[in-house]
């Protein structure tokens, strides 16, 4: 099971971290070590002093696939969920300067608390008609639609497939909305799908 994940796929998420907006998916991979499911609280890591919350859909291949048209790419994915890319900012910023990759701010264990999943037809939507939203403390931190993304879900594994074979439970965090901000110890953050809290994760 690979964790393959899209940056910079919101237009307001890049300019509020002054990014350019690319020309293709931005993509990096995270381990499966870095899943947190079930709810399970994230434990704040010493490595870091400024870890980022990035909501995202999250979806989930159920076909195998090589080189995908995009036309074809919605026979691939069922389920979908809420994830958090947990980013080590400080550390992200120093990988940047030097032009390094973004592993260590991005794969690190527990990187990635997420949801259950849900299969479209039960939640009636188009996979690009997707409301979702984060709340911090009761207050909501990140509101967005899928149709906002830049590049869409179906563009998306269609580029992925070209470079990467797909397999039945890969998992493709499919980028985050603007509103991303700092957690801390005792943070309590909560995921909204459709008007419905899918995800909690609690930071200890």
């Amino acid at each position: 099971m690979k964790i393959i994940c899209v940056g910079r796929n919101y237009e307001q998420h890049i300019k509020e971290l002054s990014n350019s907006r690319p020309t293709a998916p931005v993509l990096f991979l995270k381990p499966d070590t870095a899943l947190v499911k079930g709810g399970e609280a994230f434990y704040y890591p010493d490595f870091s002093q400024h870890i980022d919350y990035e909501c995202e859909i999250v979806v989930k291949i159920s076909k195998i696939g090589k080189s995908i048209p995009v036309s074809c790419a919605k026979n691939h994915y069922e389920e979908v969920a809420l994830g958090l890319d947990l980013t080590c900012r400080d550390l992200q910023e120093k990988e940047k300067e030097k032009s390094l990759p973004w592993t260590l701010s991005k794969a690190f264990d527990y990187s990635a608390p997420i949801s259950e999943f849900f299969s479209l037809k039960e939640l009636g939507k188009d996979i690009q008609d997707l409301n979702f939203s984060l709340l911090k403390n009761g207050n909501i931190v990140q509101k967005a639609n899928t149709s906002q993304m830049i590049f869409s879900v179906d563009e998306i594994i269609s580029y992925i497939s070209q470079f990467i074979s797909l397999k039945v439970g890969d998992l493709i965090f499919t980028g985050t909305p603007a509103g991303v901000g700092p957690i801390k110890i005792g943070d309590k953050l909560v995921g909204v799908l459709e008007g419905k809290e899918i995800l909690k994760c609690e930071i200890k």
